[in-house]
């Protein structure tokens, strides 16, 4: 099925004299049919945590059996699928071939029975994992690929230096979507399997809220009708682009993923698209300054498809003013942003702080945080941040480290604070 695109730049295009950097708010958005006439050209790989940890307690095992049940279940007729069980190896549960299975309602019920038959022991080789789904997804051919990873553990069986080699080989093959299972698991290190893989990350501190979880990811992939479509920037001699980050509906920078496409045009992966889906991205690009009044375009946007089709486009422009009313007007869209990046950042870096004991860095950051979440009307993470501090004032971001948190509550404000607020348009 076809999915429409458009393309829209928001930004102040006006600069002071000698200024160079150009910043603007993309957004795209795509329209298309809705997810139960979308084509069966997908493939799924559902990846379940079975070490030995997982069976500590036994609820974690049987919620993560529970939820891989249902994320097949939500399979349509004809889509490729898998299952794979991850310990200090990884191997296929279903279907008994290294390669994938046709979804219907006899491979379903047949790979649902071998999910049932799991048993927790071994360690955890996460890049192991993905290197197998990498494997499966290798043969398709079609649409969108995707797959769906929990666990409950750290990766302890392979190094940080394993793990970037298989995330450097596999990503932009396929998404991957992360979620935790209770609170021994890193945070940091399942964001940064998500970021490579252009996915989620989020905690499930109840092991019943499991089943639910992977339904709703499995669904969503089920409704992503284009796969590997990327942002084209060209730029003009003298010209480069600085960031490329993707701000909405989450953060998410892309500014080391640029594959040259041409001369000075690079490409920036963003994955697969369903129809009713808009992200927003902050471009920011450092051109060769011009004289007063003159007009140049900065960037040239494009919306490319798998096979290079261009879906949509716009243009960065930057004109050069001394009228100084002009050239401070802040972009709103740009501003709004700006700020949420900051917001995630100050989060983490408190969060951080509070671990190492350091009171005075942890309450500044959060607090600052708080002052953000307040003046964006992100209110979701204002109330993530109210369960680690007591706010006595959001305007100013006046608080107190609470002298006992829940890790769950930590950890879900730590997983959850690049899920940004989108900036409101009349």
């Amino acid at each position: 099925m076809a999915l429409d695109f458009a393309v829209e730049v928001f930004q102040n295009e006006y600069l002071p004299e000698g200024a160079a950097d150009v910043d603007a708010i993309v957004t795209v958005t795509a329209t298309g049919p809705p997810a139960e006439v979308v084509s069966t050209d997908a493939a799924e790989v559902v990846i379940v945590d079975t070490s030995a940890s997982m069976a500590y307690p036994p609820s974690k095992l049987a919620a993560a059996k529970q939820a891989a049940v249902a994320a097949v279940d939500v399979l349509r007729d004809g889509v490729s699928f898998a299952v794979v069980a991850g310990t200090d190896t990884a191997r296929v549960v279903y279907p008994r071939s290294r390669k994938l299975a046709v979804s219907d309602s006899r491979s379903r019920a047949a790979a649902k029975q071998a999910v049932r038959m799991l048993r927790a022991d071994g360690g955890t080789a996460m890049g192991r994992w993905l290197a197998l789904a990498d494997d499966l997804l290798a043969g398709f051919e079609g649409g969108p690929r995707h797959a769906i990873l929990v666990t409950d553990g750290e990766n302890q069986h392979e190094s940080p230096r394993q793990l970037t080699k298989v995330l450097d080989e596999v990503a932009g093959r396929f998404t991957c979507d992360c979620r935790g299972v209770g609170t021994d698991w890193q945070v940091a290190e399942l964001r940064r399997i998500a970021e490579a893989m252009l996915g989620t990350v989020d905690i499930v501190a109840d092991p019943d809220r499991l089943a639910e979880d992977f339904r709703s990811m499995a669904a969503t992939a089920m409704g992503k009708a284009l796969a590997d479509v990327s942002l084209r920037l060209w730029t003009p001699e003298g010209a480069r682009v600085v960031s490329v980050k993707q701000v909405a509906p989450g953060l998410r920078d892309l500014t080391g993923r640029r594959v040259e496409s041409g001369p000075r045009t690079g490409d920036y992966p963003t994955g697969a698209w369903g129809g009713a889906e808009s992200r927003d991205y902050h471009l920011r690009v450092r051109v060769r300054p011009a004289g007063l009044r003159d007009r140049m375009l900065a960037s040239r946007v494009s919306l490319v498809g798998p096979s290079g089709d261009v879906l949509g486009q716009g243009r960065v422009m930057a004109v050069w003013t001394e009228d100084s009313a002009l050239s401070t007007r802040i972009s709103a869209e740009v501003a709004h942003y700006t700020g949420q990046a900051e917001l995630a950042e100050a989060i983490q870096d408190g969060l951080e702080a509070r671990k190492a004991g350091d009171v005075g860095r942890a309450t500044a950051r959060l607090g600052r945080a708080v002052r953000l979440a307040h003046e964006s009307g992100n209110t979701d993470t204002a109330k993530l941040l109210a369960k680690v501090v007591q706010v006595q004032d959001p305007g100013t971001g006046t608080v107190k480290l609470r002298p006992q948190v829940a890790d769950e509550d930590e950890m879900t404000l730590d997983s959850r604070s690049t899920v940004t607020k989108r900036v409101g348009r009349g």
